[in-house]
């Protein structure tokens, strides 16, 4: 019942310290068990951003509280595809 109760605050996932994607969750610890998945680092793996995929088998991924450019341009696309709201940002520009 509290997880209901909290708002959604922006996360951001690095990749080798580079911010590469945001996304919301309502725990610090929702968005460590997302980072962790193994289908976000497939996910990552199979996109490209200046012809380089966004991440290989040894990258590090990490997450943290997205900062306040983040979290704008989070809110900016999410607001702009409302039906596709829970979708993750690319802070990157993709292939």
């Amino acid at each position: 019942m509290m997880a209901e109760e909290l708002s959604l605050s922006v996360f951001t996932i690095e990749v080798d310290r580079k911010p590469v994607v945001a996304f919301a969750a309502r725990k610090y610890s929702e968005a460590e068990t997302l980072c962790a998945d193994q289908r976000i680092r497939d996910k990552l793996g199979s996109a490209r951003s200046g012809g380089k995929p966004l991440c290989d088998e040894l990258a590090t991924l990490s997450v943290r509280l997205a900062n306040p450019d983040e979290k704008n341009r989070y809110r900016e696309q999410t607001s702009a595809r409302s039906a596709d709201a829970g979708l993750p940002v690319y802070l990157v520009d993709l292939d």
